[in-house]
């Protein structure tokens, strides 16, 4: 069984500005989903002062064939063109991405500037074995379906769970290769910087989070370990722990 559609025009799949303080926070939500599993951490974060800012990556919540005309660059140009957005109007601008959303937010610590970043479910590694051979393959099977959640369904707050059913197979060799920018280049990040990932995340490799704390050169790198919660851990139960830690860490990182 595959996952159903959904409704992109969900009034909490349309990417927001939250107006707070002068510490802005940009959100990026991993392949194939939507700002909707961003928006319970946006909200968290606006309670606590900071100007959230949450997007839709190039191709996603539109449909899968235009998700099939992008590629890396352009989630990761449309990111960084984000981030400056958010430095014309915060003193401060630090960034939190859920899975490939993590990976670009390494990308932009270790390109520019940001005043703090949380890698969320970042995957260092899929364990999928055949995500390095997806463009080789996608002639041959142009596109690729989610299986249901299962038993982890119920686990997720239904509400913002909003994603594509499946992906385009060439799509899923842009996810490796921003996978390889971010790992290659982990000593570039300086910047104090946040992981978080569950112990029952079976998307990504177990060792990832080691693999981010290991290879940073950053002075200030804080850990989040959750429990019995799947890899889209932003719409949880756990998303109040995420919001707290995210909180705690961009603060420290003004002074």
């Amino acid at each position: 069984m595959t996952r159903p559609e959904r409704d992109f025009s969900d009034a909490v799949c349309q990417p927001f500005m939250l107006q707070g303080g002068d510490h802005g926070v940009l959100l990026l939500h991993g392949f194939t989903g939507s700002v909707a599993h961003m928006r319970p951490l946006g909200e968290l974060l606006h309670q606590q002062g900071f100007t959230v800012m949450g997007i839709n990556l190039p191709g996603h919540a539109v449909s899968m064939e235009a998700m099939g005309k992008t590629g890396w660059q352009d989630w990761l140009d449309a990111a960084k063109e984000a981030f400056c957005k958010l430095q014309e109007c915060c003193r401060y601008v630090s960034v939190a991405g859920l899975s490939m959303g993590g990976c670009l937010a390494l990308c932009i610590a270790e390109q520019m500037h940001p005043t703090a970043i949380a890698a969320i479910s970042a995957p260092m590694a899929a364990r999928n074995p055949m995500l390095p051979y997806a463009k080789l393959v996608s002639p041959f099977v142009p596109r690729v379906m989610w299986r249901a959640r299962g038993e982890s369904a119920g686990l997720l707050d239904d509400r913002y769970d909003i994603g594509y059913p499946g992906f385009p197979t060439k799509c899923a060799g842009d996810l490796h290769h921003l996978i390889q920018l971010a790992r290659r280049d982990l000593h570039a990040v300086q910047c104090p910087l946040l992981v978080v990932q569950s112990r029952q995340d079976g998307t990504i490799t177990a060792d990832s989070a080691d693999v981010i704390l290991n290879g940073v050169g950053s002075d200030c790198a804080g850990m989040l370990w959750l429990e019995h919660v799947p890899h889209v851990c932003t719409i949880s139960r756990e998303v109040g722990r995420i919001a707290s830690a995210c909180a705690q860490t961009f603060r420290k990182a003004e002074y």
